[in-house]
């Protein structure tokens, strides 16, 4: 019986209980395995039925719902049993060795508890899933016996006086202790839930979230194991290489994340900060708020990563253990004895590793899903209070814009930033103190010294850090400024090419890229000084400590002492690398609150009591109010109370009964101002009677529009009341209609826009649209009324804009309707249109009360009441009639006005406005179909969902990095750099491997050698280390300045590539994204690409050269090493797919989120006249929360990643001990394989999360090298410029052969065979109908176009041979758009510098500008802002002229110049025309027949060819000509 279980020893009998049952200690131990096989028996047939149903699991979520009580603490307490048992099985069979013939019950029973405690874990959790809780008593009934029988081996341990020295003694303590404590949870849940000797069980319901199969994010739902572990996560990454992951996938926050849970936490906690301080100037804290709300989980965190740090310090220890205990030997089983067994230090450091990681990633999860929840209460503050800012704030310029979007995109951003680092801010000084006393236990003084390098060198690495910060401040600024100037480039791009300027703004821009390109350069050098220094601190540090411990001290460096605390130096590294970097955050987020406390203190509107009424309702926080199913928003008034802002307002004031029904709004003795003192409305006392049209008239400045605001409560009101009636409540009458001046569109579609959020009705909306003549527009659409416009989506023209918000005003069901010069962009014909049918009709038969803001005059016989106003006050208010009996004066005044507006009419244009924007919307999209050529990456995302089904393409396809794109970059940055970048970083890791190798050589070497022969070992030592810090220098700085040279060869090739390509590629390729390319994709390319590949390279090399070392210390380790390799290949496979979809959504999300800001901001004024805050409030909250869910998504997959990966390096460092511990090689080596695998942990995470950002990024390069394969035009010609003369073309004659002229080769010619001949000095008129072709003839004189069969000769040359940048320069044209640069009104006249102040003069003078520019400051010089907005569209055209004039070409040609600018300056331009360019040739395209009559010939084209050719006297003869047709319509 070699194997018995209590053993055969010769002599003993085991078998006997003479001395009673209870004293033999092996019957004790058999009674001990009852229990256990007691479970098994029960379980397993239970275990194995359940899994048989499993199928039937009603829903899926169910399956993650823990109800039952204590859980976390079972698992916890089960993990611990687990651990003893095999704390038990090991000293059991380590004393069995001890014995003479084998002892089972030394291990036996210990064995199949280990068997039992995992089943009973696995039991459980499926019990807990299934939710059948009258099982868990097998489990109670195994917890109480094992607790009985190991207490009797503990009585009778006790009764033998064996006591703590004793290791098996204090592990079956233990394990009494556990199983007690796992009994009491059992009791804990039968007195919750009551599931059994109670007569009525407590019925338990999920909670909300896991009913709601829309939420996805489990994290909070699962067991402990996969809460740990992210295992939950398996399906979304595994299943993303099938299909990508979508927004459906991800599905909806729970509801403890939403953004209005959060935003009341930390909403009450403010308001109790401002009851709390008197001081009502002093703002309420917002530090002090963010703690009361989100301080919990922080200190959770916080405790989670004292744990992990504390078991970071396990590593350097056990590794001191195992290699000093390299002798063999040790089996006396005292307490201690088992921890000098390296057997099981190695295990030990296994276990300390993975729970130390478990909780690293731990306090990472939870800090990030605090920050998360903190962004969504921040971001929905913000909003609640930009809803409520004060319009004046807005308009004086005290909140931009651009402040507001840095709120919400940059200071939230950095407050989550800081939420995630801040447990770092506490957990490192302890770190680092703890770190310093470990060395100093260590390796004594000497240890201070290399601690103390530290210490002084980190300060250096703060400065750098703060330098950083400043120069990508500086960065920011110049890139800003380089992308106002390429937007202009780009918008501008049709008037440059035209004018041969394109080389001229180029510059401007490669100026600007210079200066972005050395704050680049400074920004690079610290960058890589900061890498220098985290590579070199440890070189240096271990440097300093050995040298010294080698000259100080007299004993020998054990390779224990040596590896361990060079271990301790690799983890103080890591600290005080993060310190510089958690510092700047900190520094960064107290800045951000500031401005957010500044923000949240500013001037809000005012609270009249009409506008909120002076009903409130307290609320309690919790409760739902439900409106069209939605979860209600809360706003909060400034009183801190809760109110809703529901759809239906509170009512209105009452009347006092003085007052008549029949007004609708009444203003008495109104004094108002726009936030300063000086009021801009002064005494104004007006009514507007109820379901008739009032119109406000008066010359521009008047205060029209801040009368309308004014009645609307958007002004501060100085004095004086505002009165709404009550009309019939059915109506909803809270809301008023208003079209702002400038129109206000939102990223929607077309219909969203005109409903603007009220239900749709055909009938009504289709009424809507006739009246705003929309239909033509809408068709021209490429998706009808669902098209996106705005931001996302295609731009429309002002007049369509204009038309599209007056629509959603006249839709909306509400009985008043402001409209604010809704005329101002529309031509004649529509303004008719939309006062006849819109606003007489419509809004007419429906009896709502219309104000009408406008300057048509003649429209003031339809008012039913007039309000005529002067320099903010009012000067008569009346019928037409009242007004001319009494004010004679005002009478004849309006009459001459409208005298001349009358004439106007006559004169219309017979091709109006509108069907010019028609015509360039037409353009816009005729394009875009015929176009496939160019490689959009719309397109390819197309295809790709194409081959979905096809599954072995779409993986191939996903998971390839671009190689083709990294070599692309690395080309870009020129070889020689990647050549010194490759070598340097091989060089510096082989030297940093060469110095740990003689580090274990030296404390190998032979004990008993003297001091000097060890001290021979130091210069070398000391030649290594001064090496590799050299090395480190340069290889930090070839990476930086490799990405600076490849950021400066990709922009500049871009930047011409674009700028030479021919206007058909901007016609068709959407001005957003030439944008990105330069804004989005640059940045990424100058910024985030270089550290990436850095840090990528050097993890990278880092693991390869610690697997080398292993290998070289331990051969045994490759085997090992073959499945870990498969593994890390599957786990880095999958996630880089995951991560980059995830990615993907969490941009595309963040986009609308930032656009709904921006949106609200522009439209505040709108959306509070219609009082749609909620719904507002509700999108944002709805965004908000999409965006978050990606974002923890994303997170939590990075912590996947690194939970896997950093099981993955604790494997490694397991199977390394156990080889060096079974390998017999010398403990120096084995220090250092250790040593070694122990950095491992750390940077294979960062392998894998670098792989997936560098593919992230290397999309950017992919982009712009898109760009980079457009064609250019040819700007050669086949003519020299030398052929040319100078003063070419001298006479301006122009013949035009059978000329034909395409947009693209592969579309339709737009002219077919036109021929004509124009002699020197006439003025010809072309005119025909949209679309005839003649501004595509006025592009081909320019050779804009593809002109590929006839050909125009100017004064006998041909155009077509001519270099363009000489054709160009020759030309003048003026277009029909104005365009205006910013800059000088020099640099817009004559940017080449050719000209004199006095000629610039004489041009604008003859254009009528001089007393303006005259009154500028500056003169020539005066600034002219983006686009031209500080001159009116007039102005502007007028400058084009003078342009035009400056350049004194002999051919003029002007396309539709006319169109968009009023009679007077119409006459003005027609003047000039015939006197300043009598001698010169003019072509004309017209738009108004008119202002051709008095041409030298006209030339009427339809269709592309030539119908009419001859003086335009001759032509009108005939009466059934087109041209005849067309004066007749004019007329």
């Amino acid at each position: 019986m070699a194997l018995s279980f209590c053993g055969n020893d010769r002599g003993s009998n085991a078998y006997s209980v003479d001395k009673g049952v209870l004293d033999n200690g092996c019957f004790v131990d058999a009674l001990n395995l009852v229990p256990h096989v007691f479970l098994l028996f029960i379980t397993f047939p239970i275990l194995f039925i359940g899994w048989g149903s499993q199928s039937s699991k009603v829903q899926i979520h169910h399956n993650t719902w823990l109800h039952f009580p204590g859980h976390n603490l079972r698992w916890i307490l089960t993990f611990t049993l687990l651990f003893v048992h095999v704390c038990e099985i090991a000293e059991g069979i380590v004393s069995n060795t001890q014995m003479e013939s084998n002892h089972l019950h030394l291990f036996l029973p210990a064995l199949m508890g280990f068997i039992a405690a995992t089943t009973s874990v696995v039991y459980y959790h499926n019990i807990e899933t299934a939710n059948f809780p009258k099982l868990l008593l097998a489990l109670f009934i195994y917890w109480i016996l094992a607790f009985i029988t190991k207490m009797i081996k503990l009585w009778k341990f006790a009764e033998a006086s064996l006591g703590v020295q004793y290791l098996r003694f204090c592990i079956t303590a233990l394990l009494v202790v556990l199983y007690g404590l796992l009994m009491a949870v059992e009791i804990n849940v039968i007195r919750v839930r009551k599931y059994v000797f109670f007569a009525n069980p407590q019925r338990v319901k999920p909670p909300e979230d896991l009913q709601d199969l829309g939420v996805r994010f489990l994290q909070p739902f699962v067991n402990l194991l996969s809460k740990a572990t992210y295992w939950w996560m398996n399906p979304l990454i595994i299943g993303a290489h099938k299909r990508p992951i979508e927004l459906k996938k991800i599905g909806k926050l729970p509801i403890a994340m939403r953004a209005l849970t959060n935003y009341i936490r930390l909403k009450d906690s403010y308001d109790e900060q401002r009851q709390k301080t008197e001081d009502p100037e002093k703002s309420p804290s917002i530090w002090k708020s963010m703690y009361r709300a989100f301080g919990g989980p922080i200190l959770l965190s916080s405790t989670f990563r004292y744990m992990a740090d504390l078991l970071g310090f396990a590593g350097p220890l056990c590794i001191s253990g195992i290699t000093a205990n390299m002798t063999f030997g040790v089996f006396f089983m005292s307490s201690t004895e088992l921890l000098k067994n390296t057997s099981v230090l190695a295990v030990l450091l296994f276990l300390a590793l993975v729970l130390q990681r478990t909780f690293l990633q731990a306090s990472y999860y939870v800090t990030i899903e605090t920050g998360i929840n903190l962004r969504g209460a921040l971001l929905a503050m913000i909003y609640n209070k930009i809803l409520r800012l004060s319009t004046s704030n807005m308009s004086m310029g005290e909140m931009t814009l651009g402040q507001i979007n840095n709120l919400v995109a940059i200071e939230t951003n950095q407050l989550m930033w800081f939420l995630f680092l801040c447990p770092n801010l506490w957990a490192m000084p302890v770190q680092i103190i703890m770190g310093v006393i470990l060395l100093y236990y260590l390796l004594g003084d000497s240890a201070l010294i290399g601690a103390g390098v530290i210490l002084l060198l980190a300060p250096v690495q703060y400065l750098i850090a703060t330098k950083l910060a400043d120069t990508q401040k500086s960065t920011l600024d110049y890139s800003t400024d380089r992308l106002k100037k390429t937007t202009e480039i780009l918008k501008g791009i049709k008037l440059l090419k035209l004018y041969a300027w394109e080389n001229i703004f180029c510059d401007r821009v490669e100026e600007t890229r210079g200066k972005e390109l050395t704050s680049l350069k400074t920004f690079a050098l610290y960058t890589s000084m900061s890498i220098f220094m985290n590579a070199a601190i440890p070189i240096a540090a271990v440097l300093a400590t050995f040298v010294t411990h080698a000259y100080i001290e007299e004993v020998r460096l054990s390779p224990a002492k040596a590896f361990a605390s060079l271990a301790l130096f690799h983890i103080l590294v890591t600290p005080l690398f993060l310190l510089s970097t958690v510092v700047r955050f900190a520094v960064k987020a107290l800045v951000s609150v500031q401005k957010l406390s500044e923000f949240l203190q500013s001037d809000e509107i005012g609270d009249d009591s009409w506008r909120n009424g002076e009903m409130y309702m307290s609320l309690e926080v919790g409760k739902k109010y439900k409106y069209h199913g939605d979860v209600s928003t809360k706003a909060i008034n400034r009183k801190g109370r809760y109110r809703m802002d529901n759809y239906e307002q509170p009512m209105r004031r009452q009347l006092r009964p003085t007052e008549t029904e029949d007004v609708a709004v009444q203003v008495n003795d109104g004094f108002f101002t726009w936030g300063s003192n000086l009021s801009t409305l002064t005494d104004i006392n007006i009514r507007i009677p109820t379901g008739q049209l009032t119109m406000i008239v008066g010359q521009v400045g008047c205060g029209k529009s801040s009368l309308l605001l004014a009645m609307l409560g958007e002004m501060q009101t100085i004095s004086g009341k505002v009165y709404w009636s009550n009309g019939p409540v059915y109506k909803n009458r809270y809301s008023v209609a208003y079209a702002a001046q400038k129109s206000w569109l939102l990223n929607a579609t077309v219909e969203e826009n005109i409903t603007f959020g009220s239900p749709f009705n055909k009938q009504r909306y289709k009424a809507v649209i006739d009246a705003c003549s929309l239909q033509p527009d809408i068709d021209l659409l490429p998706f009808g009324d669902q098209t996106e416009i705005g931001e996302r989506g295609i731009n429309l023209s002002g007049g369509q804009r204009q038309r599209i918000c007056v629509a959603r005003a006249l839709y909306q069901n509400t009985n008043i309707v402001f409209l604010d010069d809704p005329f101002s962009a529309l031509d004649i014909h529509l303004s008719d249109h939309l006062m006849q049918e819109g606003i007489l009709k419509f809004l007419q038969d429906d009896k709502r009360t219309l104000v009408l803001v406008t300057h048509k005059l003649q429209y003031l016989i339809h008012a039913d009441w007039i309000i005529a106003m002067k320099d903010g006050s009012v000067l008569r208010e009346g019928t037409l009639k009242d007004i001319q009996t009494h004010d004679v004066e005002l009478y004849e005044h309006w009459k001459t006005l409208m005298n001349r507006q009358d004439q106007e009419l006559e004169k219309t244009e017979m091709e109006s406005q509108t069907t010019l924007e028609r015509k360039t919307l037409r353009r816009a999209f005729y394009s875009r179909e015929a176009k496939n050529q160019i490689d959009d990456e719309d397109e390819e995302e197309e295809v790709e969902e194409d081959d979905d089904d096809n599954m072995s393409t779409t993986t191939s396809r996903r998971s390839k990095i671009q190689w083709k794109m990294c070599c692309r970059y690395l080309s870009s940055g020129g070889f020689l750099m990647v050549f010194l970048m490759v070598s340097s970083k091989l060089a510096k890791h082989s030297v940093m491997v060469a110095i740990d190798y003689w580090l274990a050589a030296w404390t190998s070497s032979n004990p008993f050698l003297g001091v000097l022969q060890h001290r021979s070992y130091v210069p070398v030592f000391i030649i290594l280390c001064g090496a590799a810090i050299a090395l480190c220098l340069i290889t930090s700085l070839t990476v930086e300045f490799l990405g600076v040279a490849a950021a400066t060869n990709l922009h500049h090739n871009l930047l011409n590539k674009i700028i030479h390509a021919p206007i058909r590629f901007f016609d068709v390729t959407p001005l957003g994204q030439i944008l990105n390319r330069f804004s989005a994709d640059t940045n990424i390319i100058d910024q985030h690409i270089p550290p990436t590949l850095e840090s990528l390279t050097r993890s990278t090399l880092l693991c390869l050269s610690a697997i080398g070392v292993i290998a070289f210390v331990t051969p045994a380790f490759l085997i090992a090493l073959v499945p870990l390799a498969v593994a890390f290949y599957f786990i880095q496979k999958y996630f880089r797919v995951a991560s980059k979809d995830l990615q993907d959504l969490d941009d595309s999300t963040q986009l609308p989120l930032l656009c709904h800001f921006s949106e609200t901001a522009e439209g505040l004024t709108t959306i509070r006249a219609f009082r749609h805050e909620a719904r507002f409030k509700q999108r944002m909250l709805e965004l908000t929360d999409t965006n978050n869910t990606a974002y923890l998504f994303l997170s939590a997959a990075n912590r996947w990643l690194e939970v896997r990966t950093d099981y993955l390096g604790a494997v490694i460092v397991l199977t390394a001990a156990v080889a060096a511990i079974w390998s017999t090689s010398q403990s120096g080596l084995v220090g250092l394989g250790l040593t070694y695998a122990l950095t491992v942990t750390n940077y294979l995470n960062w392998v894998v999360r670098n792989l997936a950002d560098l593919e992230v990024q290397m999309a950017a390069v992919k982009k712009v090298n898109s760009f980079l394969s457009t064609e250019s035009e040819n700007y050669e010609g086949s003519m020299d410029v030398s052929q040319v003369p100078e003063d070419w073309p001298q006479h301006g004659e122009i013949k035009i052969h059978d000329l034909c002229v395409r947009y693209d080769t592969m579309l339709k010619p737009v002219l077919k065979h036109v021929n004509a001949h124009i002699n020197p000095g006439q003025k010809v008129g072309i005119c025909g109908r949209t679309g005839s072709g003649k501004s595509s003839l006025s592009l081909a004189f320019f050779n804009m176009v593809d002109v590929f069969e006839g050909k125009i000769v100017i004064d006998g040359i041909d155009i077509c041979k001519l270099p363009l940048q000489t054709l160009r320069s020759r030309l003048s044209i003026i277009l029909q758009d104005p365009v205006l640069f910013s800059g000088s009104i020099r640099l817009n006249l004559d940017p080449e510098r050719t000209c004199t102040d006095d000629r610039l003069w004489e041009a604008l003078e003859i254009a009528q500008l001089k007393n303006i520019v005259k009154a500028l400051p500056g003169g020539l010089d005066a600034v002219v802002t983006e686009g031209g907005e500080n001159f009116s569209v007039g102005q502007r055209q007028l400058f084009c002229l003078a342009r035009a004039f400056v350049r004194k070409s002999s051919i003029l040609i002007m396309d539709e110049a006319t169109a968009s600018i009023d009679m007077a300056t119409e006459n003005i331009l027609q003047k000039v025309v015939m006197t300043a360019f009598a001698d010169r040739t003019v072509v004309t395209i017209a738009h108004r027949v008119h202002t051709i009559l008095t041409a030298d010939l006209v030339i009427v084209m339809k269709r592309g060819s030539i119908m009419e050719y001859g003086k335009p006297e001759i032509l009108m003869e005939q009466e059934d000509g087109l041209f005849a047709s067309f004066v007749k319509a004019d007329m």
